[in-house]
């Protein structure tokens, strides 16, 4: 994320922690999140984007990073395309 300008000093949240906030939009990206949490119970309409998860790739350390990033170049694409088509 820092090789694009983003900080990135967070970590993965349950969902339960958010459900008593309001959003407009819940973008779920993580393919275990809609199998585990296919029904958000927050307000909000909830969409999800399938990603694979870069965690789980192999090979070389290298590999691996071209994994991570692809991934992090496709959300960067799909992310705002959804919001446009959301508005």
């Amino acid at each position: 994320m820092g090789e694009i300008g983003i900080t990135h000093d967070g970590q993965s949240k349950s969902a339960e922690q958010f459900r008593n906030m309001d959003f407009d939009l819940v973008v779920t990206v993580c393919d275990d999140a809609a199998e585990n949490c296919p029904v958000w119970l927050g307000k909000g309409r909830r969409a999800h984007l399938s990603f694979p998860d870069p965690a789980r790739a192999e090979g070389t350390d290298e590999e691996k990073l071209a994994v991570f990033r692809s991934v992090r170049d496709a959300i960067a694409q799909k992310v705002p395309e959804l919001l446009q088509s959301a508005a």
